[in-house]
C-alpha cells in the first residue's frame, strides 16, 4: 500500500524528471473554436503519456506584432480560428519562428499564413493574399476551397522521405479539416524557393508544408489536435512537443539554436 508521503516523492520525482519547454500559442483564443478548447487536453495528454510539460503562453495576434512576443519560446503553434483579429500579428510571429530556426507548427489558418509569410517575405511576393482577410485583392495565394472542408475528414497521402511522414509513420493518413480556404496559385514559386509541400489529398491539393533545413517547421491544412478525443495526442503534435523539448535543452546549454 502506498502512503501519503510516499506518492508526494513520486510526485516530485515525475515533476523533476519530465521534459519541460515553453510554448507559444498563437491566435485569438475562444471556448468557440474547438482546437483551442483541444489544447488544454493535449497538454495533459502529453504530461501523463509522454512525460512532457508544455508551459504554454496563448499569444493574441495582436500583441504578436511586436517581434519580441514569441522570442524565448522553444516553440510556436499557430492556431486556427481565421480571420484573426491581426494578420500582421500571425505573420510576424511564423516569421520570427521561421527564422530563429524555433519549431513551428501551423494548423489550419496557421498552415495559410505559414505559406502567406513565405510567399510575402522569402519569395518576395508582396501583393499576394488570403482572400478571407482581403477579398477584393487581385491576387490571392489563398482562396475559397472549391468544395468546403468544414467538418469534413479526407485521405492525406504523405511524401515519403519527408519530415510529416517520419512523424506521422505512414504514407496516407486519414484527417480532420474545419476549413473553407486553401492555396492553388504561385506554388511552383514556393516551391523553388525551398517550401516542400510533403502532403496532398486525393485530387492532388496541398494538405501539408515543410521547409526543410529547419529545426522544425511543418504547416497542415487539416487540424491534427481534433484526432480522437483528444486523450492520444496526434503525432504532429507529440512531434512538436519534442522538437520543443530538444531546442529548450540546446538553450539550458547556452549553445545558439
Amino acid at each position: 500500500m502506498t502512503t501519503n508521503a510516499e506518492q508526494t516523492a513520486r510526485t516530485a520525482h515525475s515533476a523533476h524528471t519530465a521534459q519541460t519547454a515553453r510554448i507559444a500559442l498563437v491566435g485569438d483564443r475562444s471556448p468557440n473554436v474547438v482546437s483551442h478548447t483541444r489544447v488544454p487536453l493535449l497538454l495533459d495528454a502529453l504530461a501523463a503519456r509522454d512525460r512532457i510539460v508544455l508551459d504554454a503562453y496563448w499569444i493574441p495576434s495582436e500583441d504578436a506584432e511586436d517581434e519580441e512576443a514569441v522570442r524565448g519560446f522553444d516553440a510556436v503553434w499557430v492556431l486556427p480560428g481565421s480571420p484573426y483579429r491581426s494578420e500582421a500579428g500571425v505573420l510576424t510571429a511564423i516569421r520570427t519562428a521561421r527564422e530563429d530556426g524555433v519549431p513551428l507548427l501551423g494548423t489550419c489558418g496557421g498552415f495559410q499564413h505559414a505559406l502567406l509569410e513565405y510567399a510575402r517575405n522569402v519569395c518576395g511576393l508582396t501583393g499576394v493574399a488570403h482572400a478571407e482577410n482581403d477579398p477584393d485583392a487581385d491576387d490571392f495565394l489563398i482562396e475559397p476551397l472549391a468544395c468546403s472542408l468544414v467538418g469534413h475528414e479526407a485521405t492525406v497521402t504523405v511524401e515519403p522521405g519527408s519530415l510529416a511522414q517520419s512523424v506521422i509513420g505512414f504514407e496516407r493518413t486519414v484527417e480532420r479539416y474545419f476549413c473553407a480556404y486553401g492555396p492553388s496559385r504561385h506554388l511552383d514559386t514556393l516551391r523553388a524557393h525551398g517550401l516542400r509541400f510533403s502532403g496532398h489529398d486525393e485530387d492532388g491539393h496541398v494538405r501539408i508544408a515543410e521547409l526543410p533545413g529547419h529545426p522544425f517547421y511543418l504547416a497542415t491544412l487539416f487540424q491534427p489536435e481534433l484526432s480522437g478525443d483528444g486523450s492520444r495526442p496526434h503525432p504532429i503534435v507529440r512531434a512538436l512537443a519534442r522538437a520543443a523539448v530538444a531546442h529548450a535543452a540546446v538553450a539550458r546549454l547556452g549553445r545558439p539554436v
